[in-house]
């Protein structure tokens, strides 16, 4: 009987997720929407400020550009774009379903939380066109014309030939140079300031995920996967279906379905167990630091997990949440009510 129940809930929970997906898809922030700028920042020769986060977005043949500074952008729900010093980034096609970006100049680092399969996700660097294939960490340079796969799969196309990158390989994309996959020093890419503050944002979007399901789960509101706007960090949060999953540095991402049991203990993985404080009790702003569990848990692997053991396995799938009525949560215990389903919240200016 409580395997029964159990798939019951699975199965209920995958229509929702499906079903607010396709509301999600006319309702969230288009691709190309900045999602935070630090120094200097240009959008078709248009400062940017902190001010222009949510409301900025590159339309098609658009330049994002920074001098000392640097820049997030929002592709596809789950995929972060993050521009270095001095480089520049255009948009050339802000489809959902066909998402590429070409980077003139410079250093970008694309963090990727979520991929479906209908996504095509591709970066175009010095005539080579790179599609991404899994959740990952991927790293282009413009001078000299270099792909990187931290972490993930993609395949790098120049003209009709094209090579397949995994893990810890690249490909130098210029004249003269063999079109093949090449081990790559991590360490130096690590000690990079992109991917030092690249590192940094994908902490700060973990935060802002988690007072943003708190909220979402207090208030409702919640329509299913995509982008919502946290007023809090005064950016987009990405909020997965249900569930839980990692972002390839480690940090934890929380669907409200999940972070209502937070407080949890378990994952034990070699004596060692978990405990995430995440906003508890009456005050949803209440959130604690959450910690990386890229080492020893996901190995830098990023994707999606359905739930912890602790909270949901049993063989027969997840187990039923003990709640009252669906909302917000006290003790571990959800009650209050589940808000009504609506689109994704752009900033109020």
């Amino acid at each position: 009987m409580k395997g029964r129940w159990a798939r019951i809930w699975q199965v209920a929970l995958a229509l929702l997720a499906t079903t607010a997906f396709a509301i999600a898809d006319t309702n969230s922030p288009p691709p190309g929407t900045l999602n935070y700028v630090e120094g200097r920042v240009s959008v078709q020769g248009q400062l940017q400020t902190q001010k222009s986060v949510g409301s900025t977005y590159l339309a098609p043949n658009q330049d994002m550009e920074t001098g000392k500074g640097h820049a997030e952008m929002l592709l596809t729900p789950g995929v972060y774009l993050r521009l270095g010093d001095n480089s520049d980034v255009r948009m050339i096609s802000p489809g959902l379903a066909d998402t590429q970006v070409q980077l003139m100049k410079g250093s970008a680092m694309l963090e990727v939380d979520e991929l479906f399969k209908e996504n095509n996700m591709s970066v175009v660097v010095d005539g080579a066109t790179t599609r991404v294939e899994k959740q990952g960490l991927y790293d282009f340079t413009a001078n000299p014309a270099t792909v990187k796969v931290l972490d993930g799969k993609a395949v790098t196309y120049e003209g009709d030939e094209h090579v397949n990158l995994k893990k810890g390989r690249e490909v130098l994309v210029a004249e003269g140079q063999p079109f093949t996959a090449q081990k790559f020093d991590k360490n130096e890419v690590e000690n990079d300031p992109l991917y030092r503050w690249s590192d940094l944002r994908s902490e700060y979007a973990t935060n802002s995920n988690v007072q943003q399901a708190n909220d979402l789960w207090a208030y409702g509101g919640w329509w299913g996967p995509g982008w919502y706007w946290d007023p809090f960090w005064m950016d987009f949060a990405f909020m997965p279906g249900w569930g839980l999953g990692w972002g390839p540095f480690g940090w934890p991402f929380f669907s409200p379905w999940a972070v209502g049991w937070a407080p949890y203990y378990g994952f034990g993985v070699g004596g060692r167990y978990y405990h995430y404080p995440v906003a508890m009790h009456a005050d949803p702003h209440a959130t604690g630091a959450v910690p990386r569990l890229a080492h020893p848990v996901t190995r830098n692997a990023a994707g999606f997990r359905a739930l912890p053991r602790s909270m949901a396995m049993n063989r027969g799938g997840m187990r039923a949440m003990p709640m009252g009525r669906m909302g917000g949560f006290e003790g571990g215990r959800m009650e209050g009510g589940f808000g009504g389903f609506h689109g994704g919240m752009m900033p109020r200016r």
